[in-house]
């Protein structure tokens, strides 16, 4: 089984290969999902490569973001560059990114961003000129061996470092609260904040860091290709480490032999660590801080500024660094210069306090034993492209669709008599769903789980919705709608569906450009709470998650175990509505899930009359609005 190791800078590549990875992935300075890592220029890239090579080990380049109309032409001539200079192959999540270079003869691998789950995602990514996929993070070991069992095409899963809390490629909250969009490679990690949910307050949303080297015989023994380490933004020493350790246990070392190598992987970063979710469906929050607290030796009385470092589990050495917390508060933090008695060198109360271990002498000399980089240099050079997509022949000042997303029998009576469609949940209530609406003619889409590895639909059904691209080949024979977590963010996306709703991430110009374009049927989100976040965390339930500001997101479990976490305002576009109509957008869906029926029936009447007299009063019933990125660009 292949190690692959990170390398977010020319000093993290070469710690890499000498801790004796089988090949690395690393990003240039743009379209990479880890856009505040150091990365490579394209002349590093070259140089970085032929350095990987003549030790044989493989390169793996991200291209791994979402790419607009005004990008595609770099991003395509960029995946070219990379082909020229021997790349072993490009990760990618956006399928328009896909389409645009199926010509070039590169590997591709679909990054975890593209949310592949199922043995039929493996083989959508064969039908598609994937030759790897990036599993999710979310899977069991149960779930993989099902899932990875006879497939068609390479697999690579995570087993260490940082776990997103929302389903990889779906998290809009960065990007709807703070402008910085995850999928564009800037998250600004507000799963690493406070919140408060009814009794429980603290790091709600931050997972500890992914520990799988326990699990690498048995993903080995399922015919897993490859383990992948997370951590292009974490230092040259974290990269040794850890590549250094899953090299060793993937080589049969046994723990005693890795023991002290893993120790100090442990003190260079630690948030706390879990197994993520190969054990089971378990939490992997670490809710009591989110930041790089090292390893963790215990908690210890201090009396008179004093204690004794024989009473730690784990031993103790001269210049070790070391950080006294209590709670969440660090009290300070020193380098003892003996073992036993110790005094701490600042005025501390009497109590107990936790005690961990920030520094080891030995990291320095791992420093020394890497050394510094080579200059990495190149001479190639990306060649300008051109491409122009062809004009569209939609039909623009046609008054849209309107369609519903519900899962409440006394929402859909309400929304029925302005209904083009309606999506429903998947839940007990859709044979019922569906009853009504072929009474009053109208479509109901049956709208899946987002996440659903093993699991059989369990309804007959003329149309669907999905949510990530293996879906698409779940009935051949039903008319197949994508719902915004599709990711659609520009004109060179497929046209396999019958209908896609675009990236709620795009702007009124993005929008525009992919209307000019693209020859398919687009929807548009107009109004209701966005879903910012889905979780497979079972310690999440129904309720209000609150933040620092005090903002409140409500959270809803489903029939599938999955936490939705929507966003604090409503989206409002109904004073678009003309605009939408003139750019030729097909229809614009509206969500009134988990609504009051007074709001639902106000909202449905207001856009099937396009009055925006109650505008007010819808506003006062939501709390508040917020037109998304519709009127600005989201990074």
């Amino acid at each position: 089984m292949e190690i692959l190791a990170p390398a977010g800078s020319p000093e993290g590549l070469v710690a890499s290969v000498k801790g004796g990875c089988d090949a690395v992935y690393l990003g240039g300075k743009s379209f990479g999902a880890r856009a505040f890592s150091d990365n490579f220029t394209d002349q590093e890239l070259q140089g970085a490569i032929n350095y990987a090579h003549d030790a044989r080990v493989k390169v793996y380049v991200t291209v791994n973001t979402l790419i607009k109309d005004s990008e595609m032409e770099d991003a395509i001539s960029y995946v070219k560059f990379l082909n020229n200079i021997a790349a072993d192959a490009v990760l990618i999540q956006d399928l328009g990114l896909l389409k645009a270079i199926y010509n070039i003869d590169i590997d591709k691998h679909a990054s975890t961003q593209m949310g592949i789950h199922s043995a039929a995602g493996l083989e959508w990514c064969s039908n598609n000129d994937i030759d790897r996929a990036v599993l999710s993070r979310e899977l069991t070991f149960e779930e993989l061996s099902e899932v990875v069992k006879d497939s068609p095409v390479d697999t690579e899963v995570f087993v260490q470092g940082a776990m997103c809390y929302c389903l990889s490629g779906g998290c809009l909250f960065s990007s709807l609260a703070g402008g910085r969009s995850g999928n564009r490679g800037q998250c600004a990690q507000p799963c690493r904040k406070r919140y408060k949910f009814g009794t429980k307050e603290g790091y709600l949303l931050s997972s500890a860091d992914l520990y799988g080297v326990d699990w690498l015989p048995k993903l080995e023994s399922i015919g897993i290709t490859s383990a992948k380490i997370e951590g292009r933004m974490r230092s040259q020493a974290y990269a040794y480490l850890a590549t250094n350790v899953y090299s060793m246990a993937n080589k049969g070392a046994s723990k005693e032999d890795i023991a002290e190598t893993d120790a100090l992987l442990k003190t260079v970063f630690n948030r706390g660590v879990c197994e993520g979710y190969f054990g089971g469906v378990k939490s992997p929050v670490q809710y009591i801080f989110a930041d790089n607290r090292g390893f963790y030796l215990g908690r210890i009385r201090i009396t008179d500024r004093k204690f004794d470092t024989y009473e730690f589990k784990e031993p103790v050495n001269i210049k070790d660094g070391l950080s006294i917390f209590s709670g969440e508060n660090k009290i300070g933090g020193f380098k003892i210069s003996n073992v036993g008695k110790v005094m701490v060198p600042f005025k501390i109360e009497d109590g107990e306090y936790d005690i961990y271990r920030t520094f080891d002498p030995r990291i320095d000399e791992i420093k020394n034993l890497v050394g510094p980089a080579p200059k990495f240099t190149g001479l190639s050079r990306r060649m300008p492209i051109r491409h122009n997509g062809k004009l569209s022949n939609r039909i623009k000042g046609k008054r849209p669709d309107i369609s519903f997303y519900v899962n409440s029998l006394k929402n859909l009576d309400v929304v029925i008599p302005h209904a083009k469609r309606v999506y429903f949940d998947m839940n007990e209530y859709f044979p019922e769903a569906k009853k009504m609406c072929d009474k009053a003619n109208i479509e109901c889409v049956m709208n899946i789980p987002r996440f659903f590895p093993l699991g059989k639909i369990k309804y007959s059904y003329d149309s669907i919705m999905i949510h990530s691209p293996h879906q698409i080949k779940t009935n051949e024979d039903c008319r197949i709608y994508g719902s915004y977590h599709m990711n659609m963010f520009n004109f060179d996306f497929p046209t396999d569906m019958y209908q896609t709703t675009l990236s709620v991430e795009l702007s009124k110009i993005d929008i525009e450009s992919i209307a000019k374009h693209y020859s398919g049927r687009i929807e548009v989100m107009s109004f209701g709470r966005t879903e910012i976040m889905c979780s497979r965390d079972p310690n999440m339930g129904n309720g209000i998650l609150i933040d620092e500001k005090e903002f409140e997101f409500p959270v809803y479990k489903d029939s599938e175990g999955l936490s939705h976490f929507l966003n604090s305002s409503d989206l409002m576009l109904l004073p678009y509505t003309k605009e939408l109509q003139h750019i030729g957008v097909d229809s614009i869906g509206i969500d009134v899930r988990k609504r009051p029926t007074q709001l639902t029936k106000l909202v449905a009447e207001a856009y099937a009359t396009g009055n925006l007299s109650n505008k007010g009063k819808i506003t006062e019933m939501c709390g508040s609005i917020n037109y998304g990125a519709y009127l600005k660009a989201i990074n």
